[in-house]
């Protein structure tokens, strides 16, 4: 891959949450890049840490969460976890947006459609009304709303669920961003549905050379969008790869049971469908060592004594485990 300017840097993050038990460590130092023009898909179960890191990039946590002195958060060389609440309300919805997973939650009743996309272009652009009104036609049409002009003044419980996230994705996009947060944008929507979202991001990327943020559980999402795949365990990012390294030669054991446990259409009742044993360790109750040993079959004494840190491996990618995988089974991400 050709040296791209990067856009995004997240170094050491450490976010904390207080608790009546005690501060509960969501995020232990994480670190990533993302490139202009990239998407980079961040996986796991739930619980992983995976929106938390995502709202800590667009400073939408709760106020509470307290982050370590070194935990550092670069977005154009301009450090966000330092800025103050009103220069992050400039870029916020402006230079980076966000896309939630429950389109009829963010979107408000009260008001129709084409007022609530035309409201960050009226308060970052200042456009008038007439060009503000011009901008949301245009925005509707690119992510395939039909009748664009007729749709203005719809209101969210008019609108079906790709609808309405067509119009999350509008409303992201209203601003020209340079980084677009999408957390788990398909989750609610049928196949069918998931299927066209997607080919509207993909295509808008494609026309804008936006980057992106995916933050999914769903690993043929991955597939069909991400650049580059970044694994998310117990607070901790685990692998980091292409999506071609990661589906095809996963290192990290628990990469390995993600992509084992996708269904498969080949051979579907002839193979059980596996999983992986256990649950995502409590955040307040967190093994010493590596997060992921009660749950892997490859764990030994230095699991337990120990944790891993992300190193590089022979496939450009890097790898937190004492004991990262030589040989995998082939296709085990076959989709069809």
């Amino acid at each position: 891959m050709k040296n791209r300017e990067k856009l995004l840097e997240v170094k050491h993050l450490q976010a904390c949450f207080p608790t009546q038990r005690g501060e509960v460590k969501a995020i232990n130092d994480v670190s990533f890049s993302i490139d202009k023009g990239e998407i980079v898909a961040l996986v796991g179960e739930s619980g992983s840490g995976k929106s938390v890191t995502a709202l800590s990039v667009i400073g939408l946590n709760t106020p509470s969460i307290k982050y370590e002195k070194n935990s550092d958060i670069s977005f154009k060389g301009k450090n966000l976890i330092s800025m103050k609440k009103k220069q992050m309300k400039k870029i916020r919805g402006n230079e980076i947006s966000m896309i939630f997973q429950d389109p009829l939650s963010s979107l408000n009743p009260l008001h129709p459609i084409g007022r609530q996309i035309a409201e960050p272009i009226q308060l970052h652009q200042g456009l008038s009304y007439i060009k503000s009104r011009e901008k949301v036609i245009d925005l509707l049409k690119k992510v395939g709303i039909p009748e664009p002009e007729k749709r203005l003044k719809d209101y969210p419980h008019q609108l079906s669920g790709g609808m309405r996230q067509r119009i999350m994705i509008a409303m992201a996009l209203a601003c020209n961003p340079s980084l677009l947060i999408a957390d788990e944008p398909t989750t609610a929507l049928d196949v069918t549905i998931q299927a066209q979202i997607l080919n509207v991001m993909r295509e808008l990327q494609k026309d804008t050379g936006i980057s992106i943020l995916l933050i999914t559980h769903d690993l043929g999402v991955v597939a069909e969008m991400a650049d580059r795949v970044l694994v998310m365990y117990g607070g901790e990012i685990v692998e980091e790869g292409d999506v071609f390294s990661i589906f095809q030669n996963p290192k990290h054991p628990y990469t390995e049971g993600l992509l084992s446990s996708v269904p498969k259409l080949r051979g579907a009742s002839e193979n059980r469908l596996r999983t992986i044993p256990g649950t995502v360790p409590n955040p307040l109750e967190l093994p010493k060592g590596c997060n992921f040993q009660t749950r892997c079959s490859y764990a030994t004494e230095q699991c337990s004594d120990l944790s891993p840190q992300l190193v590089s491996n022979e496939m450009n990618g890097k790898v937190a485990c004492w004991h990262p995988l030589e040989k995998v089974n082939k296709k085990v991400t076959n989709f069809v």
